[in-house]
């Protein structure tokens, strides 16, 4: 059940981000990854002030996945459901995995979605204003394409779990995997409408030409730049965190057993 405690905005838990880069960090030692540490030499109001991604990569690897969490600073399921992931530690034998545990670093001291600058990071993939945005393009730049992503999101106002389909070339969908793995776990928002999209069954398929948007979240960016299948997972941020953080791990591990 929904706890109410959303009015107008996120109001629920917020996290230590340092200290869960600190666990991830810990978690994953010795364990295979190789970590990229870049400085951010403008960004103010975290400890941790440096973009960080962690890349698990085979010679020859039958599937790329990509996934990415934390640029919103008050959603907290995702990082946490990534640091449970990396303890977990099981992971596709033949996939190379690049993951990025948190792109909003100064929003998570907040509680608050956008940057210390006041600005949505997911708004910023086209024109490419802030720094963060900026370093996590030019780093994604370095890497080869993906076969598929993973955002990994919530929204403070939403019934239930849902997620996004990016899929231009109509391959083969995980949609209706993933939602009937998340129903284990959560509710699902099985309204027609969400966030102004239709959708059927907690499914939106947005179909939306990139260059006919004037601001570009990750997800577009990446369907544009670096895949042909990208998925943003949204958990209810108004249910219990640990509902939050299961349905994010259940929709993740969802595609990493099926792919």
């Amino acid at each position: 059940m929904r706890l109410g405690k959303n009015i107008g905005r996120y109001c629920g838990e917020s996290i230590d981000i340092d200290a869960v880069l600190q666990d991830i960090d810990q978690t994953i030692a010795d364990k295979g990854w190789h970590k990229d540490r870049i400085r951010l030499q403008t960004i103010t109001g975290a400890n941790t002030t440096d973009f960080i991604a962690y890349r698990r990569g085979l010679t020859n690897p039958r599937n790329r996945i990509y996934i990415s969490t934390g640029i919103h600073g008050d959603e907290p399921a995702g990082p946490l459901a990534t640091l449970q992931l990396l303890r977990e530690n099981n992971w596709p034998k033949d996939a190379a995995i690049w993951l990025c545990p948190c792109l909003n670093l100064t929003g998570f001291p907040h509680n608050r979605r956008e940057n210390f600058a006041g600005i949505d990071l997911n708004r910023d993939y086209r024109h490419l204003q802030t720094e963060e945005v900026r370093t996590h393009v030019s780093w994604l730049g370095e890497q080869p394409t993906f076969d598929i992503t993973l955002c990994l999101h919530e929204d403070w106002e939403s019934h239930g779990f849902y997620l996004f389909e990016q899929n231009p070339d109509h391959k083969s969908s995980f949609a209706e995997k993933i939602i009937s793995a998340v129903e284990e776990v959560c509710p699902i928002d099985r309204s027609n409408e969400i966030e102004g999209w239709p959708a059927q069954g907690g499914i939106i398929r947005p179909g939306v030409d990139p260059d006919e948007r004037p601001q570009w979240p990750e997800s577009i960016y990446l369907i544009k730049n670096k895949t042909r299948l990208a998925y943003t997972l949204e958990a209810p941020s108004d249910f219990p965190l640990n509902v939050r953080i299961a349905s994010l791990i259940a929709g993740v591990r969802c595609v990493l057993d099926t792919i």
